[in-house]
């Protein structure tokens, strides 16, 4: 007997997660649950292996195995609490809360149970960057000195999603902090970002910024390099260097990559560029899925590329780090965030 999953959200990556699950051998069944009833019927009617429960209590009530949290953000915190509450493995995408405090709150009371808690990071599981990953444990670089994330959005969202989004910092550039912190296995200690707005008012106006980059020290010396946008008209850019003393290396350069190559006689990139983040990313979400499914029928510990609530909250301290030097213009520490969000942190 394969797995009976449940899925809570079916918006536009919730509705992918669906389509997902049922793909997967493992996957007997989801059971699907969504604030808007007509979400339920909509997944339903197409996927042949998908029931419907009214809502989070009943699909927990329903026998899953395992639960995938795709809703809005502001239901993370107490839908994670339901889950480990029922015993159910919970994958939830990111990130834990809307604020670092009720994230370290979760942390506190989930952290450390039995149940498996995974948060959505879905970039660990992109190829390139998880062989940039090996190719750093293994020494093959040398001593790292810098690693560079780049994530540029092809357009702003709506309006409204940006200003209940938290920042260009805790919305987009988590993804490249936990990359890069991931990557290096290695702690960021200090942060100075700044940012700008060239583009439409309305980042402004939410005291958010459309482009910024990000300067991160990391404790074992080495140095990382985030840029991101809202603005990049060519394209979903999203790709990776990791300059070692002995090598360097990249992902993300790929025949889809949205940039003009202005080198003579030069073809790459050769395909149309890369136009969505699920589209650049779509292996990886599988690959996140089946891993973590496969962790649900066989708990046995292994090495594993998943993001565990503990790194999550370290990810949102260095996007509160970055949100408070923009402000500050000034260099952040993560322990200055750590101390003054986190209660009983030292």
């Amino acid at each position: 007997m394969g797995l009976t999953v449940g899925v809570i959200g079916l918006g536009r990556i919730g509705g992918f997660h669906a389509d997902t699950l049922t793909a997967l051998p493992m996957v007997d069944e989801i059971v699907v649950t969504d604030a808007n009833p007509a979400a339920i019927a909509a997944t339903t009617d197409r996927l042949a292996s998908a029931r419907a429960a009214s809502d989070a209590d009943a699909m927990l009530n329903a026998g899953v195995d395992a639960v995938v949290i795709a809703s809005a953000t502001p239901t993370h915190a107490a839908l994670i609490d339901k889950a480990v509450t029922a015993g159910v493995p919970t994958l939830c995408e990111k990130p834990i809360a809307l604020s670092v405090s009720d994230s370290a709150a979760v942390v506190a009371r989930v952290g450390d149970a039995d149940v498996p808690v995974t948060i959505g990071y879905n970039r660990r599981f992109d190829p390139a960057m998880a062989a940039a990953r090996s190719a750093v444990a293994g020494g093959e670089l040398g001593f790292i000195t810098t690693v560079r994330s780049t994530t540029l959005d092809p357009a702003p969202p709506p309006a409204e999603y940006i200003a209940a989004s938290g920042g260009i910092f805790r919305d987009c550039a988590v993804h490249d902090f936990d990359t890069v912190r991931w990557l290096l296995a290695d702690e960021v200690v200090e942060v100075y970002a700044m940012g700008s707005n060239q583009g439409d008012p309305f980042f402004a106006d939410v005291g958010d910024v459309d482009s910024a980059s990000v300067l991160l020290r990391f404790a074992g010396g080495s140095t990382g390099v985030v840029s991101v946008s809202r603005y990049n008209a060519r394209g979903y850019d999203c790709r990776l260097e990791v300059h070692g003393s002995k090598d360097s290396v990249v992902a993300g350069w790929d025949p889809g990559t949205p940039v003009r190559n202005l080198q003579p006689d030069c073809g790459f990139p050769a395909s149309a560029p890369h136009g969505f983040f699920m589209d650049r990313f779509a292996a990886a979400y599988r690959a996140e899925l089946a891993a973590f499914c496969a962790t649900t029928i066989d708990p046995t510990p292994t090495t594993s590329s998943a993001c565990t609530v503990h790194d999550a909250l370290e990810v949102a301290l260095i996007a509160e780090a970055a949100t408070r030097s923009v402000a500050t213009h000034r260099p952040v520490t993560v322990d200055e965030i750590r101390d003054a969000l986190v209660p009983s942190a030292r």
